[in-house]
């Protein structure tokens, strides 16, 4: 089997898997895929390698005469992938999500991903020349944001994504007992019947923090250790999450932690869509009381659910939604994170945006 057949079998196990973009290269899959559908010829390496450090021409030239000069090599493919879209600028420098501090040890790793080739810088999209655009017009632009790391996106250029909900509405309908503390919440979903979750879980986990949160962390659902001690976030992604927190110089007692659903799904499998109806009034009230300035939302389901939307944790990044009038960020679940250390990089910058909007929202 070639490179390019091994490249096209490992794109589509990805795409199969509910991935829908290369985080690292900026490209989606489907853009991949129809690259690969079209032919990368030789003279488009060629191409390519006239261009190319001189490095990369030798390990271009050393590779093609394990596989041959049609196909593009394990240690290549990138380069010729990328031979084929406008020049890139230079890529900022990835930022560690940890400010300081020892190496990790190997406990704390996880294992990345198979990939083909060392990581290649992501490509980026010509941004607009602010001398030459009018104010109207930079308005009405976005920053592209492969072009310019998230962090440096003016608050006010990052785009608008989906709203859910309004600021003002009424819990269960109205018909509830009123519940008027996190307290009454906690004990109503500790209690609750709702659906079936109650009948395998050890224990409710309602959520845990500072009742007067200005940020809110939402996860999916507990897993087991979080139902056996009847807490959001204690495993190991928990601690990641501390990590992660600490990162933006806050701790666990400054944000509220909870998840869509308040007792774990058998075997952690997806929550069904009536479980989530019955768990999602108790995450309103949650938000209702707190008033929170921020909300993230960490992995896939918490997003899709949140927002009410199927599109892929990709494209939901990257954009200011409002849930129940709150500003909410996207971003990967920390247990991603374990599996996939190259979501750091673009989880650092999401963190880095609910910071920005925490801290204007707290200075105005």
């Amino acid at each position: 089997m070639d490179a390019k057949e091994r490249l096209r079998l490992y794109l589509e196990q990805r795409r199969d898997s509910g991935e829908t973009e290369l985080v690292l290269d900026c490209m989606s899959v489907d853009d991949v895929l129809r690259v690969l559908g079209a032919g990368v010829a030789a003279r488009n390496v060629g191409s390519a390698r006239s261009t190319m450090p001189g490095a990369v021409k030798a390990t271009l030239a050393a590779s093609a005469e394990a596989v041959g000069e049609g196909s593009p090599s394990p240690a290549g493919w990138r380069e010729a992938l990328l031979a084929l879209e406008p020049a890139a600028t230079p890529a900022a420098k990835p930022t560690a999500l940890r400010k300081e501090g020892p190496p990790r040890s190997d406990a704390e790793r996880a294992p990345a991903p198979p990939a083909a080739s060392p990581p290649a810088a992501p490509r980026a999209s010509p941004v607009p020349d602010v001398a030459t655009t009018s104010a109207s017009e930079r308005s009405e632009r976005p920053v592209s944001l492969t072009a310019v790391p998230l962090e440096q996106v003016p608050l006010e250029q990052v785009p608008v994504g989906l709203v859910v909900g309004s600021a003002v509405h009424e819990f269960f309908g109205g018909a509830a007992a009123p519940l008027t503390s996190l307290d009454d919440v906690a004990r109503a979903a500790s209690t609750c019947t709702r659906c079936s979750l109650y009948k395998s879980a050890k224990h409710a986990v309602p959520g845990e923090g500072n009742p007067d949160a200005d940020f809110v962390c939402v996860g999916e659902a507990p897993g087991a250790n979080e139902d056996e001690q009847g807490r959001p976030f204690v495993g190991v992604s928990g601690q990641l999450l501390t990590k992660i927190l600490a990162a933006i110089d806050l701790t666990r007692d400054d944000v509220f932690i909870c998840n869509v659903l308040k007792h774990r799904p058998p075997g952690n499998r997806n929550p069904l869509p009536d479980e989530v109806a019955a768990c999602s009034p108790y995450l309103v009230r949650q938000i209702e009381l707190i008033k929170p300035k921020v909300i993230v939302a960490f992995g896939t389901f918490a997003a899709q659910t949140l927002l009410q939307s199927r599109e892929p944790l990709g494209k939901l990044r990257g954009m200011i939604h409002r849930y129940y009038g709150v500003p909410l960020i996207v971003t990967y679940h920390p247990a991603a994170l374990l599996r996939n250390p190259s979501w750091k990089r673009p989880t650092w910058e999401d963190v880095q945006l609910a910071r920005r909007i925490l801290d204007r929202a707290s200075s105005a």
